[in-house]
């Protein structure tokens, strides 16, 4: 697990560093909220440690900022402030767990594992919303593709023909089928816009490993090879 600390005071990051990295966390420190900013931003993190007196931008500046853009990543705020309203605004931008100055390591520990288990459930729901074929990656509500960790680019109409493609998985499907699926009945069968947009599938896909097989006098088949 990485888990990126926040913290100006020399002396507690350091304990928290050492105890954290006696324990198995990779773990990296930022003295202040800026430095998040500018350089690790677009970092995965598995926890954010964010002590809430920070020079410049204090801690719940930081953690607003964060969820603007985007990072969903489980934040524990760390403070001496220690008034429930305090704590309340903490939470109320974006923080999800509040711990006050001084405590114990123990109970700082139990309350990363409680955080991270909770994303990771959170992580599993979203991933079985997926759809995994080989290297690539379907995730049917964004309308987005993956192989492995490179986002492909296809367009709405190439997304739906690779769709039919997958849930006909070890079936071929004619032409006509495919034509009448992603585009509609009433479209022209006569064109060959099918074969186009196969193609079109296929060089954004196939990169790697070949997926879409052609089945002579019928059409097209999806299949993972041995």
């Amino acid at each position: 697990m990485q888990i990126l600390v926040v913290e100006d005071d020399k002396r507690i990051s350091d304990f928290l560093i050492k105890g954290l990295e006696e324990n198995g966390y990779m773990v990296t420190l930022c003295r202040s909220a800026e430095e998040v900013i500018a350089d690790f931003l677009n970092i995965a993190w598995d926890l954010l440690i964010v002590d809430i007196m920070l020079p410049g931008m204090d801690g719940r500046q930081l953690v607003s900022t964060l969820r603007y853009k985007n990072c969903h990543a489980p934040v524990l705020m760390l403070s001496a402030l220690n008034t429930v309203q305090d704590k309340v605004d903490s939470l109320d931008l974006g923080a999800d767990d509040y711990l006050t100055k001084p405590f114990h390591f123990d109970e700082l520990l139990s309350r990363i594992k409680a955080l991270t288990r909770r994303s990771q459930i959170g992580f599993e729901i979203k991933k079985s919303q997926c759809i995994q074929v080989g290297a690539l990656t379907i995730d049917k509500d964004q309308y987005k593709v993956f192989d492995g960790n490179q986002e492909l680019e296809l367009s709405p109409r190439e997304f739906k023909l690779l769709m039919y493609l997958v849930e006909n998985q070890n079936k071929a499907v004619s032409r006509i089928q495919i034509l009448n699926a992603v585009w509609g009945i009433n479209f022209d069968n006569q064109t060959n816009v099918v074969d186009v947009y196969i193609s079109y599938v296929r060089n954004k896909i196939e990169k790697k490993q070949k997926y879409i097989f052609t089945v002579k006098g019928v059409g097209y088949l999806f299949k993972l090879e041995p």
